[in-house]
């Protein structure tokens, strides 16, 4: 029964992530967004607060140990969206280049490629310098500093966002009725279909995670474990789904944004809170979670940015810097 709950909670998760997709790309449009803002801030932060509320959740919680699931849970997210979810992104290009126009090459706006790897190389290192335990004097001023970071971060996005994207590419709105669809469907409808959507992942997200917890519990993994690798997996990466729709039409801003801005998200706003409200003393796993992601992140920011192309070795070493994480752990 766990398994085919499994399968229903991906299901939603796709139809969620169809709709959220689609709208989303008419928001942006009709707010005058670029495609670089779009992917970076909308389709990111709708898609990236639910893992957030995990790590809340679990500081509120207050019980036994909250700490360290709520710490697994804050860097485990970037880490497998620095690794895993860039590999799939990457493997996705592969599977489709002959149906992208561009094929291999990166169709992306650069500039917020670049504000995005450079902010979650700067804010998860900071998060890896303070691993040990550092004095509240201090540990918790960059905290806050970290969060109000994430503000200016969206100042400068929605400002450099690139070009908007153009009516003619967008597939029609899916809650507009045949006969009437239009070249601008209504600013309401298009919010409406947006928290339809990212309300079907959420819950879908949800459901995986409860059914995940039940066959991990079955199999006896222990709960760093679980907040390290599985909340983040069945939290982050089938909402990530949207980027593989986006980079199999060739939307590289909005593809790679949605995974890219995600990444400054989760290494602001949830490290921030962190460092405020825990003692942000890391386990070894997370340590290595950390060192693993940041790697993930560099080689992105040379072969997406600096080389502009997706790349097999590239692809194949994201899968692999995931995979060391896994096998350290089980063993």
């Amino acid at each position: 029964m766990d398994a085919f709950l499994l399968l229903v909670s991906f299901a939603v998760i796709l139809a969620g992530a169809l709709l959220f997709t689609n709208a989303v790309e008419w928001l942006g449009h009709r707010l005058g967004l670029g495609e670089g803002a779009v992917g970076s801030v909308l389709a990111a932060v709708g898609t990236a607060m639910p893992e957030t509320l995990i790590a809340i959740v679990a500081l509120l919680g207050a019980e036994p140990g909250a700490d360290q699931v709520a710490i697994g849970a804050i860097v485990g997210a970037p880490f497998l969206l620095a690794t895993l979810a860039m590999g799939l992104v990457g493997l996705f290009a592969y599977l489709y280049r002959e149906r992208r126009a561009q094929g291999l090459r990166l169709d992306a706006h650069r500039p917020t490629l670049e504000r995005d790897l450079v902010f979650f190389l700067v804010f998860f290192a900071l998060s890896l310098a303070l691993a040990w335990g550092a004095p509240d004097a201090l540990r918790i001023p960059i905290g806050v500093l970290v969060i109000a970071a994430y503000f200016a971060y969206i100042h400068r996005t929605l400002g450099e966002g690139g070009d908007v994207q153009d009516h003619a590419t967008l597939d029609p709105l899916v809650f507009e009725r045949r006969g009437e669809r239009r070249t601008r469907p209504s600013l309401l409808l298009c919010v409406l279909q947006l928290l339809v959507g990212l309300g079907a992942m959420v819950g879908g997200a949800h459901l995986f995670v409860e059914e995940l917890l039940h066959i991990a519990e079955s199999l006896g993994v222990e709960a760093v474990v679980l907040a390290l690798i599985l909340a983040p997996l069945a939290t982050e990466l089938p909402e990530k789904v949207n980027s593989f729709f986006w980079v199999r039409e060739g939307k590289d801003s909005l593809a790679l944004g949605n995974v890219t801005g995600a990444m400054v998200f989760q290494s602001t706003i949830p490290v921030g809170i962190g460092l405020v409200f825990t003692e942000w003393e890391l386990s070894g796993n997370a340590v290595l979670s950390i060192v693993l992601g940041l790697a993930g992140g560099l080689l992105a920011y040379e072969v997406l940015h600096r080389r502009g192309r997706f790349e097999w070795p590239a692809v194949a070493a994201w899968f692999g810097l995931y995979a060391t994480f896994i096998v350290v752990v089980a063993v």
